[in-house]
């Protein structure tokens, strides 16, 4: 590595090697008291998810450089994260640097913690009408909304853009883009229609609407538009293409198609498909790549958590959504905001540290390393790193539809309260895994059903179909993360 801290820095982030980086800087940085040195001391610290210490570097580097606008935006988000007051720190980055969105972004998101919901979609949405053709804004805006219960004006913000700006295809792909990640497929076969009739014809429209039509069931009309797309070798038009074919029953001809895309860089995308696929077909790959049960941990994790009822208070309190986020997996309740194992809460620290030693552990019994497989080609010489960490709280009814991360390596669900069981509920509740979506009409039950139990940890690989069981009432109080895929 280079000897120029900078440097040394970049090409730690990049590399993943911030732990070694990390006191290089930080000693460079009180030495010269350089500002820059502090924020990429910060920037180091943040990507460990070591907030105490990201927080002091970007407090310094603030103090020394106060109208530095990314020093500033840098210390709002690194305060956020780690679940400190930011909100008067994204006014002091939004006076610095009054047109970045993503400052914006953040700024909503720190009214949101402070319990400033209506404040955040009011901001929002004045920015949005003022910049018509701000598509992350307007896409931002709606997710809000969305989670904060108000569904029918969920996508004004987009609706009043088009009826400024009738022929910009961004905005009409944007938000047909929308519609189809809140599973509004009738309301986007409808805005298709309306933007057929003003803008061009694109592989994109034609693309949303063989998806809309086909997940809606409309197979038949689909089925054209599909075939018209097959010279688009792209991975996005070959994933929907596969649902397509799985839905209507042609798991064969979805097989090639799915193996064209395995060594891909964004194969995470496809091999869920793969387990489908050669699953119908009695492919004993599909044994091969979801059979070892060291696959999967079910860990008692309660001896190493703080006590569970006060760990439950602590989430509640970070639940600031009145309903679900537009394009995740939870039905019937909520989930937090934010990178969870990242705030510096005493019983968040805790339990982020128990985390990390049973996934170290899961790691360590692991298959032999396979070259081909997704899950057991992966290094395992890397410190734990997690690419998402959240609380999710189910009310009555509640259940998560079955869904995989393509951005994991492996995937969690750790029990922190549960409704009392009831005898009519069988199996209510329940973690179910290789079990595909309702919506691709395949009949392949669950491989395996784990029953929650308060202080139980679930470990299984990210690309591994997984959903819950319906509960009649009660709350349903879990941890999730995701494990980053070691650099």
């Amino acid at each position: 590595m280079s000897a120029d801290p900078e440097t040394l820095a970049q090409e730690a982030l990049r590399s993943g090697d911030e732990s070694r980086a990390l006191p290089i800087l930080a000693e460079a940085a009180a030495r010269t008291n350089s500002a820059r040195l502090w924020q990429w001391t910060g920037l180091l610290a943040r990507s460990l998810e070591r907030h105490r210490i990201a927080l002091d570097a970007f407090q310094r580097a603030a103090r020394l450089a106060p109208n530095d606008a990314k020093i500033a935006q840098g210390h709002a988000h690194v305060a956020l994260e780690a679940g400190v007051p930011a909100l008067v720190l994204y006014d002091h980055a939004v006076a610095l640097a009054p047109g970045d969105g993503e400052i914006r972004f953040g700024r909503a998101a720190a009214q949101l913690a402070a319990g400033e919901a209506d404040r955040a979609l009011a901001d929002l949405d004045a920015l949005s009408a003022a910049n018509p053709l701000w598509i992350e804004g307007h896409a931002k805006l709606a997710q809000l909304r969305w989670m904060m219960g108000e569904r029918e004006t969920a996508l004004a913000g987009f609706e009043r853009a088009l009826a400024a700006h009738p022929h910009e295809p961004r905005l009409w792909e944007a938000l047909i883009g929308t519609l189809a990640l809140a599973e509004l497929h009738a309301e986007a076969k409808a805005a298709i229609a309306r933007a057929r009739a003003a803008i061009p014809a694109s592989p994109l429209l034609d693309l949303q609407e063989a998806t809309a039509l086909s997940e809606l069931g409309e197979t038949d009309a689909a089925e054209p538009l599909f075939e018209s797309l097959a010279r688009f070798d792209e991975i996005g038009v070959a994933i929907r293409r596969v649902r397509h074919l799985l839905r209507t029953n042609r798991a064969e001809s979805a097989v090639p198609l799915i193996e064209r895309w395995l060594g891909d860089e964004h194969a995470a995308q496809i091999w869920p498909y793969a387990a489908l696929a050669w699953r119908l077909a009695g492919d004993a790959r599909h044994d091969w790549l979801e059979g070892d049960p060291r696959l999967v941990s079910v860990i008692d994790l309660t001896p190493q958590l703080p006590p569970l009822d006060r760990l439950a208070q602590v989430l509640r309190g970070l639940h600031q959504a009145r309903g679900q986020h537009l394009d995740q997996s939870v039905r019937g309740g909520t989930q937090t905001d934010g990178p969870l194992f990242c705030r510096t809460e005493p019983e968040i620290e805790a339990l982020r540290a128990a985390v990390v030693s049973a996934v170290e552990a899961h790691i360590a019994q692991l298959p032999p390393p396979d070259p081909r497989h997704p899950i057991l080609a992966t290094r395992r010489d890397r410190p734990v790193r997690f690419s998402g960490s959240w609380s999710v709280r189910l009310a009555g009814g509640g259940h998560h539809a079955a869904h995989v991360h393509p951005l994991g390596w492996f995937s969690s669900a750790l029990y922190v309260a549960l409704p009392p069981a009831t005898g009519g509920e069988r199996e209510a509740g329940w973690l179910t895994l290789g079990a595909p979506r309702e919506d691709l009409g395949l009949d392949l039950p669950p491989t395996r059903r784990i029953e929650p139990k308060p202080g139980r940890l679930v470990l299984f690989p990210s690309t591994l179909w997984h959903g819950t069981v319906p509960f009649e009432a009660g709350e349903r109080l879990t941890v999730a993360f995701d494990v980053a895929p070691p650099r």
